[in-house]
């Protein structure tokens, strides 16, 4: 007779000692030779598997050396619960095979032989481990469960952080999530390429591996834009809850993302995922559809989809729309004596608006701390039963929502303090190289300077028409009226 050594682990079991899986079979070996098998009659399994695994893959593999046979064959497993943990399929198919003599079972450790003959106190003690064994883990279950929504609750995450991020032990042995910096950074590029609207996934893919020389799965970024971790909530089958690790983003950048994805996915038109330069950008100025790109005879053309109907569009070279656009440009100039007064002003708005930034910084981080301690405590007084768990429920809500206000407002101070400081550079700069970085930039950078500078680009006939975007619009009219020669000191009085 053959007889099958079984010994299993679950993860938390692989941390007791003595119920290892080398240990197991040490002990089930002996057990066998002692009770008179040869040393060729032993058939031995080992794995790692938990007992509520869905597709116990190895263990099915079990019960088909037990179907194969043609002889009856013993199973021995050290512990009834480290055969079965529950009354499983499996468990009706392991007593069929006993009933018609075709298995016995051994399980030493708990010294019980069953077989079909076997008497019913023998039977009652096998059913009674099986429903300890399923008690004790569910004990576990539950416990795990209570634990995760206490650390969901403390904001806490219970899993591997998210690319960008890396799990870290503390000084006090806290288990911590932090920013990778790199990985961060490559976080922060794809929300904010992506949010222009100007790139595809499959463009943000090739880009990453430009500049980055790392390879990502469009799969990958696609998950990585919709993960609300990166601005500060953390998504647990469907429902969010606000955690106190590093932000890497903005939730206005993500919101942002968000539309244009939505936008993306209800674009109609023929040649959406294609690489032209002004796909997407301008509608028929006649009937409000886009503007679509086609290659004819060596040429890529621009016409109206005429999808609410035709009417007669026409059709216009990508060059043709390119000489408009770069006209437009060579109109901000800015005379460099203005530039250098301008720079002047700036700055000095720049130091008076900085104090105002830094005051209102601390009011707000004061106020976050606040409602902290709040949580805290009312935690510690749920614990002791001093208030009632749906109160602390609605309270806890009601506090971690004017945390995320705070949040949101102090994200928004920051990229606004960023933005403040990226204006005055690029606005400076653009002004007057506006003409030079639209002939000779890339196709996407193109297509954000024209986000940066127009909206509302409409075809009529062969020509573009559109409204300037602040401060744009200033600069035109100024350059068009020649007030940027009226220099601000040009009517006072000469010192005597």
């Amino acid at each position: 007779m053959k007889i099958i050594l079984l010994a299993r682990v679950s993860t938390e079991e692989q941390k007791e000692a003595g119920n290892s899986l080398p240990a197991q079979m040490v002990r089930l070996k002996k057990y066998a030779l002692d009770k008179g098998f040869a040393e060729k009659d032993l058939i031995e399994f080992e794995f790692d598997e938990s007992a509520y695994k869905k597709e116990r893959d190895k263990f099915a593999e079990v019960i088909r050396s037990v179907d194969a046979s043609n002889e009856p064959i013993a199973l021995c497993c050290d512990k009834i619960d480290r055969l079965i943990r529950n009354f499983t399929s499996e468990l009706v198919k392991l007593e069929d095979y006993r009933n018609e003599g075709k298995i016995v079972l051994h399980f030493p450790s708990d010294n019980i032989i069953l077989h079909k003959d076997s008497p019913a106190t023998d039977l009652f003690r096998f059913t009674m481990g099986v429903s300890l064994a399923k008690y004790f883990s569910d004990s576990i279950s539950d416990n795990v469960k209570r634990a995760f929504e206490t650390k969901l609750k403390k904001g806490e995450w219970i899993g591997w952080s998210p690319f960008g991020y890396v799990n870290v032990t503390l000084e006090d042995d806290k288990k911590w999530i932090e920013i990778e910096p790199l990985k961060a950074k490559i976080v922060v590029s794809i929300y904010e390429w992506y949010a222009t609207a100007s790139y595809s996934m499959l463009e943000i893919k090739h880009k990453v591996r430009e500049i980055y020389d790392l390879d990502m799965a469009k799969s990958q970024i696609d998950e990585i834009m919709k993960n609300p971790f990166y601005y500060g909530e953390m998504k647990i089958k469907g429902k969010l809850y606000p955690h106190h690790y590093d932000r890497v983003i903005t939730k206005t950048l993500f919101d942002r993302v968000q539309e244009v994805k939505a936008g993306f996915s209800k674009k109609h038109f023929k040649y959406a995922g294609l690489p032209y330069l002004y796909r997407g950008l301008i509608r028929c100025a006649e009937c409000g559809c886009s503007i679509t790109p086609e290659q004819s005879k060596g040429h890529i053309y621009y016409h109206c989809t005429q999808y609410k109907g035709r009417h007669g569009a026409v059709w216009v070279k990508e060059e043709q729309l390119t000489e408009q656009l770069a006209n437009i440009f060579t109109q901000f100039q800015i005379p460099e004596p203005v530039l250098q007064e301008l720079a002047i002003a700036l700055k000095k708005a720049h130091q008076d608006k900085s104090h105002y930034q830094q005051s209102l910084r601390s009011a707000l981080e004061a106020e976050y701390a606040k409602y902290q301690t709040r949580i805290e405590k009312m935690y510690d007084d749920q614990l002791d039963g001093r208030i009632t768990i749906d109160m602390y429920d609605k309270k806890y809500k009601e506090f971690r929502e004017k945390q995320e206000q705070i949040r949101n407002r102090l994200s928004n101070l920051e990229s606004a303090d960023e933005t403040y400081y990226q204006t005055v550079t690029s606005l400076l700069q653009l002004a007057n190289k506006a003409p030079e970085l639209f002939k000779r930039s890339e196709m996407h950078q193109k297509r954000e300077l024209l986000q940066l500078t127009l909206q509302n680009l409409v075809l009529k006939g062969e020509k573009l028409e559109f409204n300037l975007l602040k401060p744009f619009d200033l600069l035109l009219d100024l350059s068009k009226t020649g007030l940027w020669l009226r220099r601000p000191d040009s009517n006072r009085q000469p010192r005597s």
